[in-house]
């Protein structure tokens, strides 16, 4: 029988093109993946791959094997999801992938009350540097703000949830020197890979034309509250903050919908029908905040 761990390691070569891509992937060591493809190749009786300078090639036998293996994988997952469809337990790992900012100034209570709730579900806040693949099961849910939502995957389900915009901010005290006519440079606050921002010129107060740039987004609010300059950040974040205030003359910023995304037999697990419904629940609770709405503190 062809071990199918074996079989991983052919397509991770294969996809990334060399021995070192494929281990990065898989998160092992170099010698670990040529071990497994030889081992694959003695089972087989066959050479799959062609070393060259710039990389691994498939063979004429690898380029065969291939497409088996493609099989076996979407077998695999499909097996693996079927399984995990049946689970109607309230206890074992839910993995979640939502924007960084959603979690960690809105959504936190939230979900620290789903846990207290829940206390034998094991909840794993995946990075958000990319989207985690729902169709390969890196993720249960994924709470995604959408644009459009025919640019989705036919096969995502989903729950649709609150607007979400954004506004330009300032700090209060900064503001207020402002107002009193206190000479000093206003710049414009922008994440390190954001190009010059098009709302620099939309509002009463006026820039300086130098950006101030920042290596993520929290240092992107504590330099809006040190009085810096100006900054782009969604109404939940910028409305909530006592030190911040909303850039007199700016307008709001639409930036879609909230999803809460699951896929095939997932969503019919136990555990992530009743976090779906309790976020979505809460979501609606803040969608005033999240919309922008919110009452004024000025």
């Amino acid at each position: 029988m062809i071990d199918w761990d074996d079989v991983r390691y052919f397509l991770a070569v294969a996809r990334g093109g060399s021995v070192r891509a494929a281990a990065g992937h898989l998160g092992v060591n170099h010698s670990t993946v040529l071990r497994r493809i030889a081992q694959l190749e003695k089972h087989l009786g066959a050479h799959m791959f062609e070393k060259l300078p710039s990389g691994y090639r498939l063979t004429a036998a690898g380029d065969e094997i291939l497409g088996f293996a493609n099989q076996m994988e979407a077998s695999s997952r499909q097996l693996e999801t079927r399984v995990f469809g049946r689970d109607q337990s309230v206890r074992g790992r839910l993995r979640v992938t939502l924007p960084p900012f959603l979690a960690t100034h809105l959504l936190m209570p939230d979900l620290a009350d789903f846990a207290r709730m829940h206390p034998d579900i094991e909840m794993e806040l995946l990075p958000a540097g990319e989207v985690a693949n729902l169709t390969n099961r890196e993720a249960d849910v994924a709470i995604r703000i959408v644009q459009d939502r025919e640019t989705l995957p036919l096969n995502l389900h989903g729950v649709i949830g609150p607007a979400l915009f954004s506004s330009i901010y300032m700090s209060r005290d900064r503001l207020t020197s402002w107002r009193a006519g206190v000479p000093d440079p206003m710049r414009w606050i922008v994440i390190n890979n954001d190009g010059l921002p098009g709302w620099a010129r939309e509002g009463e107060v006026r820039t300086t034309g130098a950006p101030f740039r920042t290596p993520d987004a929290e240092a992107q609010i504590v330099a809006a509250r040190q009085g810096i300059g100006m900054t782009k950040l969604p109404c939940f974040v910028g409305d909530a903050d006592p030190l911040l205030v909303r850039v007199p003359g700016t307008d709001l910023h639409g930036h879609g919908t909230l999803w809460l995304l699951t896929q095939g037999e997932t969503r019919k697990t136990k555990r992530v029908r009743l976090f779906i419904e309790f976020v979505s629940r809460r979501l609606a609770a803040h969608a005033l905040l999240l919309a922008g709405l919110s009452l004024s503190r000025d």
